[in-house]
């Protein structure tokens, strides 16, 4: 019928203009003319009746067969398309610490060279609603020990990673050292998640309380910060022991936090942690009835001029706490509360402040405080490096001068200093030379100055 309307309309137009061709002629191109469109029809329909089937044919048009291949390789592609789809927003990361340490002043000179190797990968899971979820994980071994000739309350190698448990020193295992879950709630709950300024999160598993607790920008990374313990992070909880984890530096816990960032320059939260402490409470061996217990109140403030800077405070009970004198063996609860600082002052100077004072519970030593700061090498055009300077002060507790007074002589507290330098060789490659300084150790005031000499390697992917 196309070709019959098509043929009509054209003989019309073509009569008016008879001048231009004959009769003949205008028969001789419609005919022409009927048979293509009449081709054309026959090509559509045996397309159509190809691509209506899944299965290939020789005798198929050529179009079609382009076209189911196509179709093939697409779907082909789409699985490993899913797969890809399933990894997006895994984040993961790989990283090396060698450290070798001399020490002076002690008899025999100690000598040591450990590594410690981390991986780590995080997890996106599918959000429930407005509530995002994920999952993190990280391995860790490494050997070597640290220094074991020092008197001193602090540890001149916070990498140092050695698992015990009567494994001999050429073992290395890797260890499942953090594996927990986390939530995040956008608050007010129901309402619009884009405009929500508040955020509750829930974490639960096997953990590192520093990550969540007692945190600082410039001094709370042994592998390209300050090496001593005593710089990393609050005395009294690490050096001093009275975060409760395993003999690995984990444990399980639950830890509740609220953020605001209605002001986004100028953000606060409100942390509480609940973890298991002691020798089984740490390691899976019972439940969190006698736990450790932190709460945190953090700010984030902009000073001088603008610059960014970091404010907490924190308090702690630890129902297993261990007494500094080895004959009582029995778990006591121990109290104490600690602030943590990092501003920075210029566009390459950060400064730092530790302070901890422990209330209650036989401790070794009971205040702490620890300064310095961070420059980087900008200011000598070196933008990649860094210069670290700390000074720590460690007092004893009156009970333990007391306990000791028989023995040795007490000058009331240990001091600290650490020197480092960070030189960038690389992206992913850094060399940090240090120098440790360790007066009256242990708050022994006739014991030697003592003095340590390391060199860290930190590669990093």
């Amino acid at each position: 019928m196309k070709s019959v309307a098509l043929a009509v309309l054209l003989s019309a137009g073509l009569a008016s203009a008879a001048d231009a061709a004959s009769n003949a002629e205008l028969a001789a191109l419609l005919d022409k003319l009927n048979g293509r469109i009449e081709m054309l029809e026959q090509q559509q329909a045996q397309l159509n009746k190809s691509l209506d089937t899944d299965t290939f044919s020789e005798n198929e048009p050529a179009l079609s067969a382009r076209l189911k291949a196509l179709e093939t390789q697409a779907a082909d592609l789409s699985a490993p398309v899913a797969k890809l789809k399933a990894l997006d927003g895994i984040t993961g990361g790989l990283s090396l610490s060698m450290v070798a340490q001399r020490s002076f002043g002690v008899a025999p000179t100690d000598k040591q060279l450990g590594y410690r190797a981390d991986a780590t990968v995080s997890l996106p899971l599918e959000p429930i609603g407005d509530v995002d979820q994920s999952l993190f994980a990280q391995l860790r071994l490494g050997q070597g020990s640290g220094l074991n000739g020092l008197t001193s309350f602090s540890n001149p190698n916070a990498t140092a990673f050695q698992l015990g448990g009567g494994m001999r020193a050429d073992d290395s295992v890797a260890l499942l050292a953090q594996a927990w879950y986390q939530a995040n709630i956008a608050l007010p709950w129901g309402g619009f998640k884009p405009q929500s300024k508040q955020t509750l999160e829930i974490t639960l598993g096997k953990m590192d309380p520093f990550v969540f607790f007692d945190q600082n920008a410039v001094a709370g990374d042994e592998t390209r910060q300050f090496l001593n313990s005593v710089f990393v992070h609050n005395p009294l909880l690490d050096a001093g022991g009275d975060i409760g984890v395993d003999a690995n530096g984990f444990t399980p816990g639950l830890r509740v936090s609220l953020l605001d960032t209605s002001n986004k320059l100028e953000s606060w939260r409100l942390s509480l942690g609940v973890f298991g402490a002691g020798e089984k409470g740490a390691s899976f061996q019972r439940s969190l009835g006698a736990p450790l217990v932190m709460l945190q109140a953090e700010t984030a403030r902009r000073f001088f001029g603008g610059l960014a800077g970091n404010y907490r405070a924190y308090a702690w009970s630890n129902a297993q706490g261990a007494h500094f004198d080895p004959a009582q063996t029995e778990p006591q609860r121990h109290v104490g509360w600690g602030v943590s600082v990092d501003q920075r002052v210029g566009d390459g100077l950060t400064l730092f402040g530790r302070f901890g004072n422990q209330s209650k519970g036989g401790v070794a030593f009971d205040r702490a405080l620890t300064v310095g700061a961070e420059a980087n090498g900008s200011y000598w055009s070196r933008g990649g490096d860094s210069l670290g300077l700390a000074l720590g002060w460690l007092r004893t507790s009156d009970a333990y001068r007391e306990f000791q007074a028989a023995s040795v002589a007490r000058s009331g507290a240990e001091h600290v200093a650490e020197l480092y330098y960070r030189f960038r060789v690389g992206k992913q490659f850094e060399l940090s030379p240090s120098l440790q300084w360790l007066s009256s150790p242990g708050g022994d005031a006739d014991a030697r100055s003592q003095r340590v000499l390391g060199l860290r390697s930190q590669f990093t992917f």
